[in-house]
């Protein structure tokens, strides 16, 4: 209502003005209207002036004394205000979805309707192959060169994914792909690589065939000496016979035994990751362990030992005397007679513990090397089982390793020896004093 109230000043100084000339005579009532006049419209020009330059950044704080643009100015600010909060909020929900999209495990990349790359995630440039900068914008089609990815590309629905088999990046992936449309003429292709759950599933099957081939294997003996000795005619075995023949059963029940219990041990140290860090005192266990090496060996191997016995660990008793005795007695078993086998348990310089078994044996040629932990791998199946080996041993090794945040190391040289080490990390490791 600025305008009535000046109508109304306007009005009431010229209706003095008229008066004075009247009363007196005089034009000096007229000459202070246009003065006054003039004042104002300087203020209310100069008030103009603060409000446009204000209004090329309506953001910032409005400037104060600006008369009858005052409520104009605040309907402004409390407009402009508003929209900056909701900006903000939409840029900040914009930040948190993509954030999430690049965050996913799955490959994400948005495309055109004529497969021209708009935005990838992360996992989508480690699956693809794709460059950051370079392939944005450019033809999906032509970058990943595959008829069947182009035939079910050119389809007109995608109702099922596409499990394809392509060399990306030096190697040979499984990847799973599935095209979905969004928005307007948008797709939006979703990938996942199944190399690793791939062979994941070659070795359970794997597993699967070794254990039952290694269970086959006694088993079979098992029931043929019980045919054999159920069918044979009444007195036809003699009685070193018979127990010849029990005592094979004997043998091979044994090794059937260790199987199981060898698959039951890897199956708990599977179930988790870490294992309890109660104090351990390594000397006790290898001690433990030394009585059955040296009754294993009877005799036949010296054995060195270099012990500190201060020197003990955080960690679950049971399985590290598991996988202390099953590098001692792996090198008993497999190094010839009258050769030596050097048992050291010390602390290292960086503040880790090494527990090694060094033998003089016939080694291990180096292309065995990488998977002599992998389950039921030997490189001489025949003499592992004749040395009552389960071909588990060093993967249970290795699991315990890994829950004691420890690292299997193996060395050697066909015709050398070899070394065994566990490498246990310097927060595990606790020195008596």
């Amino acid at each position: 209502m600025s305008w009535s109230r000046t109508l109304l000043w306007f009005v009431f100084w010229s209706a003095l003005a008229a008066g004075v000339q009247y009363r007196w005579d005089t034009a000096a009532g007229w000459v202070v209207l246009a003065l006054v006049c003039g004042i104002i419209l300087t203020i209310r020009r100069r008030q103009a002036n603060r409000v446009a330059v204000w209004a090329a950044h309506p953001e910032t704080d409005p400037p104060a004394d600006v008369g009858q643009w005052e409520d104009m100015v605040a309907s402004l600010y409390r407009h402009t205000l508003g929209q900056t909060i909701a900006v903000r909020t939409l840029q900040a929900t914009n930040d948190a979805v993509m954030s999430a999209a690049q965050a996913l495990p799955i490959g994400a990349v948005t495309l055109n309707k004529d497969f021209q790359i708009r935005w990838f995630n992360v996992a989508a440039e480690k699956i693809l192959h794709l460059q950051p900068v370079q392939d944005i914008g450019q033809n999906l089609l032509n970058l990943l060169r595959s008829p069947p990815f182009v035939a079910y590309a050119k389809q007109t629905t995608w109702e099922e994914p596409l499990i394809l088999k392509i060399a990306l990046g030096g190697s040979n992936q499984s990847i799973t792909m599935r095209l979905v449309p969004y928005a307007n003429d948008q797709l939006l292709l979703i990938a996942r690589d199944l190399t690793q759950i791939e062979k994941l599933e070659t070795t359970r099957r794997d597993f699967v065939a070794n254990v039952s081939h290694e269970m086959r294997t006694p088993l079979t003996v098992l029931s043929g000496f019980l045919e054999t000795m159920r069918e044979a005619p009444k007195g036809a075995l003699t009685e070193e016979q018979s127990q010849h023949y029990l005592k094979l059963m004997h043998e091979q029940a044994l090794r059937m035994e260790a199987l199981v219990a060898d698959l039951l041990t890897l199956s708990a140290l599977e179930t988790s990751l870490s294992a309890d860090k109660n104090t351990i005192h390594m000397s006790t266990l290898i001690d433990s362990a030394r009585q059955q090496a040296e009754s294993l060996s009877g005799g036949r191997h010296t054995l060195i030992w270099d012990i500190e016995p201060d020197l003990n660990i955080l960690g679950n008793q049971t399985e590290l005397s598991s996988a202390i005795t099953n590098l001692l007695t792996n090198a008993v078993r497999y190094t010839p007679e009258r050769q030596t086998i050097t048992i050291q348990w010390h602390r290292q310089a960086d503040g880790s513990a090494r527990y090694s078994v060094t033998d003089t044996g016939i080694g291990i040629a180096s292309e065995h090397l990488p998977r002599l932990s992998e389950r039921f791998y030997t490189v001489d199946r025949g003499r592992s089982r004749a040395m009552g080996g389960t071909g588990l041993g060093l993967a249970i090794t290795k699991h315990v390793a890994m829950r004691h945040d420890a690292q299997l190391e193996i060395q050697s040289k066909l015709g050398l020896g070899s070394t065994f080490s566990l490498v246990f990390a310097p927060d595990r490791v606790i020195a008596a004093h």
